[in-house]
């Protein structure tokens, strides 16, 4: 498959970069444990040296939307799956429960992946040096 090119980055750099932010590894580098703990990041790469945390005031407003509609799009897949598989007898009140507590623990399990995918779309965007 040939390259296409994003301005200065190429596609395949771009799912690169996206690949290791879903394995939890720098956009940059791929390597380094960026997370003290699972809501804590670091500062910035242990190998590479990039600053994770940015200068701008809103600039992690991208990473919660990114987690916002991927957590909640994964609960609304999920419930469609339950209740397709288990119609006509649905378990409306399992269904209830569980998509509340889904609902409430998928943007948490989902946190340190999304503000490590806005990372690496803002490096696509504003390249480091």
């Amino acid at each position: 498959m040939p390259a296409v090119r994003t301005g200065q980055v190429s596609f395949g750099t771009i799912l690169k970069m996206i690949g290791r932010a879903l394995i939890l590894r720098c956009p940059r580098c791929g390597t380094g444990d960026l997370f003290r703990s699972w809501t804590k990041m670091r500062t910035e790469c242990p190998t590479c040296g990039l600053h994770l945390e940015r200068e701008e005031k809103d600039f992690w407003l991208g990473g919660y939307l990114i987690n916002f509609f991927i957590a909640e799009m994964l609960v609304a897949l999920a419930l469609v799956v339950v209740l397709l598989s288990t119609w006509p007898d649905v378990p409306w009140t399992a269904l209830e429960f569980g998509a509340a507590v889904m609902v409430i623990a998928a943007p948490l399990v989902f946190y340190p992946f999304s503000r490590l995918i806005w990372l690496a779309i803002d490096l696509v965007l504003h390249p480091t040096v």
